[in-house]
């Protein structure tokens, strides 16, 4: 009785990792298909996987890339952008970027976001701070 017991709260705990390593897995193709819009130009493709609160303040594509070519340079053009640690709280994950800039200057993204009720992830903003700066 206790090893099927035991059984049991590995299988819940391991399909609770496994569940939560899908969604960062997912959440990480969003904010990679996003980056790759951005090195495209691709407006459309970008503001695809912004969130309905984001697209409420920037209600059209060529706003919302607008915005990130003035205020987020090193997540727009990069020689580097690498995944660093995520963390899940109920629907929503953090994501943290390491983006080295076009100039060569390192900077720490912190992307979140948020499953819609299609099970997808989208975008509800992102923190970009340069390396070492304080919070």
């Amino acid at each position: 009785m206790r090893i099927a017991a035991l059984l049991v709260a590995i299988s819940v705990i391991f399909g609770s990792v496994s569940a939560c390593a899908d969604d960062v897995t997912a959440a990480q193709g969003v904010v990679r298909a996003q980056e790759q819009a951005f090195a495209r130009d691709d407006a459309a493709g970008a503001y695809s996987h912004a969130a309905p609160a984001l697209k409420e303040i920037f209600p059209a594509p060529d706003i919302f890339m607008s915005m990130v070519q003035s205020g987020y340079a090193p997540v727009y053009r990069h020689k580097s952008f690498e995944f660093s640690e995520s963390k899940i709280e109920g629907s929503s994950i953090a994501q943290r970027v390491h983006i080295i800039d076009a100039n060569g200057e390192a900077w720490e993204a912190l992307y979140t976001l948020e499953q819609q009720p299609d099970g997808s992830y989208k975008i509800t903003g992102c923190t970009l701070l340069k390396a070492g700066q304080a919070v």
